[in-house]
């Protein structure tokens, strides 16, 4: 049963972020140094936890990538009412699911990837009390892929966007960008650019999650302190706004801007 912390998110929207690692420690130590966060264990076992900001969950940590062979990465999670029906309409338009459905926590998850490679995972069932560009939340998913409205047909399809559903997802065209909102208020950004057989892993089709920061310099400053590198930025990222590209020790890739 769901309690003050759990919620039933929107369909469609994203519902939560976490981080595969390779070991929970280092991980923990990296983004504590970088963003400043704190963590509590989570209800999964030892190998996760929650990290905290400002006292609220801000994402999931997990020490998963050896065990189910997966890339270190950060991963973002969309609501779904029935994590079959949607594992089934993936595979039906030439997309993979990698890991699941299976039992986790309040819910069903599993990990996909789009017909770019791009990681996405998702989730049936309560999750926490989160919500993009909320309180202690990321402010921005970001898509950065081959083809933003091709990418945009295929998430629609999946997951129900601009289906006209009340309290669901909206898509908005801007420029060459898909905008996707819930009651107005932008959750996901689709972008193209991508470039899918690259040699560098950070111009390749993936989601990027956008962290706000008050200072991206010296937040950049303090990853590659903490043994991370800092990226440039591709040529397809928007102007408005301070940002940067970090890839942590592991090669989890994410983004800091600022508000």
């Amino acid at each position: 049963m769901p309690t003050a912390e759990y919620v039933t998110p929107v369909p469609g929207a994203p519902c939560w972020v976490s981080l595969t690692a390779r070991d929970l420690r280092s991980a923990q130590d990296f983004y504590g140094q970088v963003l400043g966060w704190s963590f509590r264990p989570g209800s999964l076992g030892d190998d996760f936890t929650v990290a905290l900001a400002d006292g609220q969950p801000v994402a999931g940590l997990a020490a998963v990538a050896p065990t189910w062979h997966l890339p270190v990465v950060w991963t973002p999670y969309f609501a779904v009412d029935s994590a079959d029906d949607t594992a089934a309409r993936i595979r039906e338009r030439g997309a993979t699911v990698a890991v699941g459905p299976l039992r986790l926590g309040h819910g069903r998850v599993a990990l996909a990837a789009d017909r770019d490679g791009a990681n996405f995972g998702f989730w049936e069932g309560h999750t926490p009390a989160w919500s993009v560009g909320h309180g202690s939340a990321p402010p921005l998913l970001e898509l950065r892929t081959r083809d933003a409205f091709d990418a945009a047909i295929f998430y629609a399809e999946v997951f129900g966007w601009a289906s006209a559903r009340p309290g669901g997802c909206d898509v908005t065209y801007a420029d060459e960008d898909v905008v996707v909102s819930v009651n107005g208020r932008t959750v996901a950004t689709l972008r193209g650019g991508g470039v899918e057989a690259a040699p560098d892993p950070h111009v390749r089709p993936q989601w990027h999650i956008h962290f706000h920061v008050t200072d991206v310099e010296r937040t950049a400053a303090a990853a590659a302190a903490a043994g991370g590198f800092v990226l440039p930025l591709p040529p397809s990222v928007g102007t408005s706004g301070a940002q940067a590209v970090i890839r942590d020790p592991d090669g989890g890739l994410f983004t800091v801007s600022t508000p």
